[in-house]
């Protein structure tokens, strides 16, 4: 029998509009059939509507792990919100009388079983679909052309550390302004994000002082981007098959988009993986131009912390659909790894929810790394990387969550060891403030997912809470 849950159907939605209808379309009693196969693996109904018909929705779960929505109303959203609503009415115990599957559904199903026996049979015979070719003329003048952009770029760097970053005025922004849209030109992606973060950095309504740390930092940044990129790519040239690189996020920065094939070919790809999700938040990154949904998960068997990215750009935000939190363990066929080091990015595109239970969060709290002190020099060995990830995520266990005399919080591990807790600026919202509303026992022997941040300003490391977890309960301090 078909088990849905309401987390489940959330994480299906498009937006947060589009939850909100579906739901006020079960409130407001809409539907007026509601069906289920005998099977249990389709929902399907009529949904009164705007027009003089009703609407003829239904959700597919042939396939349990991609479900598959169907309607007639004309929404461009996917699923539309007379699909959600089925699902979420099924999900609220709502009574769904068997009926025959419909003939219409016969007839998709079957092509759709057609088309799976093709590709089987294909890569029985060994004649599956070939990857597509690389054009490597094209590649070659690519190339080139992203070496010119890392000479300009270099020249104007050099410009701005001689004339030092007090110096910077209107004007001189005005030209760092004029190179990041000479980047997208070179396809220099990952330099253009950067390059226009920098001049964010020193155009804010903030006082120039305060942000020249950070700023000489991003320079810094650019200037390794420069040096790998020119090596790399001069490398590149001289490959005769012009062969990506698997084991770094230098692709990413040159604005390459992986594709699943390619994670496949690389052997980054991992069978059948059950993951919980630890952590969730979306922010407007500026620099990029873009609204990020980021996700921390935790691979249940081997304890790796693994994040999803989505990115929306300003312009296409509305068509796209958004993440969100989830609340149940996905059980993903495959999952599939970008290059890069700790926190490293995955995809999965289809999944079955599981409700969680004490064995999960059992096994998550095994994982947590036991010593302060190891933890810290893993994560500075990642901060040593100028282009890795500034801000990585770790599970650690604590003996104890308090407060010193002083009023600062600090997690403390079995040998007594320290970890000063703070709010970070790479958050979009603090979660210190939380913490003195918690129970005892949620302060206690516990494991916490933490995010370490190096405050360059200051020259220490910090680390701000966003998870706490014990053998019984998860609580999120960030969602």
């Amino acid at each position: 029998m078909l088990e849905l849950t309401s987390s489940y159907v959330d994480s299906l939605a498009p937006n947060a509009a589009a939850i909100k209808n579906g739901l006020g379309l079960v409130k407001k009693k809409s539907f007026v059939q509601l069906n289920c196969s005998e099977t249990g693996d389709l929902i399907f109904g009529e949904c009164s509507g705007s027009g003089k018909s009703n609407y003829e929705c239904s959700v597919d779960f042939i396939v349990p792990d991609k479900p598959v929505a169907r309607c007639t109303c004309p929404s461009r959203q996917f699923p539309c919100k007379h699909a959600l609503g089925l699902m979420y009415a099924y999900a609220e115990g709502q009574g769904f009388t068997i009926a025959p599957v419909p003939e219409d559904i016969i007839v998709k199903r079957g092509k759709a079983e057609k088309r799976e026996e093709n590709k089987t049979q294909q890569e029985a015979e060994g004649t599956a679909p070939k990857p597509k070719k690389v054009n490597k003329s094209a590649l070659k003048k690519k190339i080139t052309a992203q070496l010119e952009g890392l000479d300009v770029l270099e020249k104007l760097i050099l410009s701005l550390i001689r004339g030092g970053l007090a110096t910077i005025d209107k004007k001189t922004l005005k030209t760092v302004q004029e190179h990041v849209k000479q980047m997208g030109n070179y396809y220099l992606s990952g330099a253009q994000t950067e390059l226009r973060r920098f001049a964010l950095l020193l155009s804010s309504d903030a006082e120039r002082e305060d942000s020249y740390t950070y700023a000489v930092d991003q320079l810094a940044r650019l200037h390794a981007f420069i040096k790998k990129g020119r090596a790399y790519l001069t490398a590149k040239q001289e490959d005769p098959e012009l062969a990506l690189d698997h084991e770094s996020t230098m692709e990413e920065w040159l604005g390459h988009a992986w594709q699943l094939t390619e994670l496949k070919e690389a052997g980054l790809v991992t069978e059948n993986v059950e993951l919980l999700q630890l952590t969730f938040y979306s922010y407007d990154d500026t620099a990029r131009q873009e609204y990020v949904d980021v996700g921390y998960w935790l691979e249940t068997t081997g304890g790796e912390i693994h994040r999803t990215v989505q990115y929306r750009p300003y312009k296409a935000a509305k068509h796209l659909r958004e993440d969100d939190s989830f609340f149940e363990v996905a059980r993903v066929p495959q999952l599939y790894r970008y290059p890069g080091d700790l926190n490293a990015r995955v995809r999965f595109e289809g999944m079955a929810p599981r409700p969680v239970e004490k064995a999960d969060l059992a096994a998550v709290t095994g994982t947590a790394r036991r010593s302060i002190a190891e933890a810290v020099k893993v994560v500075k060995n990642q901060l040593k990387n100028p282009l890795g990830d500034k801000s990585p995520v770790m599970l650690l266990h604590a003996s104890r969550l308090g407060q010193t005399d002083s009023g600062q919080f600090v997690l403390t591990d079995e040998s007594g060891k320290h970890l000063v807790l703070e709010d970070i600026p790479s958050l979009p919202q603090g979660t210190l403030a939380l913490l003195p509303y918690l129970n005892e026992d949620q302060i206690e022997e516990i494991s916490v997912l933490v995010m370490f941040e190096h405050r360059m300003d200051q020259g220490r490391l910090v680390a701000q809470p966003l998870t706490l977890i014990t053998d019984e309960t998860v609580t999120r301090l960030l969602y």
